[in-house]
């Protein structure tokens, strides 16, 4: 371990640096880990004056420097201290940090990368082909067998980690992105997420695509010519897995203590429920980069950036994720 975290701002026109700082402050005695922002500096400042926060930010000049909380612009220059919501220069400025932030993580510089928000539409409206942050990591890090996980716990402590075959596309071409080879990725990974968590057991649960998972092949065939193949090859792997099953009460069962992860088919399937049970703390972890990425479980909110009302709830869980699995070398 290095004991270096990198943060990066996402969208400063959102409530990325609000999130973001408040997270920090929120966590700056709990342990010594050293933190790393990628961002504006200008606007992390003002930031922390606006919001009262107690965060001493020093401009990174080394990794031997004394001290905890430091920024480092990759940007080419300052932001303007005034820009729109969702503006072309700061979805540029989102996608340096980021791709900075994961050029740190692969030199093994920090021991994890946690990313503030950003606005896709906004990205591609300003010159850059992106589909999502999961997306533009695993290119950079050369990696073509990851997924996304979304995990958070209800008011009972009870936990959802949902896995995803299919992340960011439209959902009229979910089922023909569907194959034996993805799902059995997902599994695998699921597995992996609970070994990494340190827990007692990796049961995982697969949804089914279709309502009542087909319903013996009346509502689709994905779940017998594709997801149920997959489970079986799974299985024979040595692997803990239920399914396919109906994604109307996967989720219920997981809550009751029957399943360790989840398998879902498409993004709103599996981010529905646990939104649902985890709204405020949420944490989207990306499995299989070759270095640890957490999120916060939300957007840029632009509704009501600059207005200090940004709950950093879920920036603090991903920030905790990223030190837990770090500790544990993942």
């Amino acid at each position: 371990m290095t004991g270096w975290i990198g943060i990066t701002l996402g969208d400063v026109t959102g409530v990325g640096p609000e999130v973001a700082l408040k997270a920090l402050a929120a966590e700056a005695n709990t342990d010594d880990t050293r933190y790393l922002i990628f961002g504006d500096a200008g606007y992390a400042r003002r930031q922390i004056e606006h919001l009262g926060l107690n965060l001493p930010l020093q401009t990174f000049g080394g990794w031997n420097e004394p001290g905890r909380f430091f920024i480092a612009n990759p940007a080419s220059e300052p932001l303007a201290e005034s820009l729109f919501d969702g503006s072309p220069a700061a979805a540029r400025a989102a996608i340096a940090s980021l791709q900075a932030g994961a050029e740190h993580c692969l030199r093994r510089e920090l021991d994890a990368l946690v990313t503030a928000p950003v606005h896709k539409a906004n990205i591609v409206r300003a010159g850059h082909a992106f589909v999502g942050q999961t997306e533009f990591l695993s290119q950079l890090a050369g990696a073509n067998r990851t997924a996304m996980m979304l995990l958070g716990q209800d008011s009972q402590s009870r936990w959802l980690r949902v896995a995803l075959v299919t992340s960011h596309i439209p959902l009229k071409l979910v089922a023909q992105h569907i194959t034996r080879e993805k799902v059995e990725l997902a599994i695998e990974l699921a597995t992996q997420s609970c070994r990494d968590l340190g827990l007692s057991r990796a049961r995982i649960a697969v949804c089914g695509l279709n309502p009542h998972a087909g319903e013996s092949g009346t509502m689709g065939d994905e779940e017998q010519t594709t997801i149920g193949p997959a489970i079986l090859a799974s299985q024979r792997r040595g692997f803990d897995v239920a399914g396919p099953l109906s994604g109307d009460t996967v989720f219920h069962h997981a809550l009751h203590g029957e399943f360790d992860a989840e398998v879902a088919m498409y993004h709103d399937q599996g981010l529905a429920p646990l939104k649902a049970v985890a709204f405020e703390t949420g944490v989207n972890w990306t499995l299989g980069l070759p270095f640890i990425r957490t999120s916060p479980d939300h957007g840029t909110a632009y509704d009501i950036a600059g207005r200090g009302l940004a709950d950093p709830s879920s920036m603090i869980a991903a920030i905790r994720l990223a030190k837990q699995l770090a500790r544990k070398g993942r």
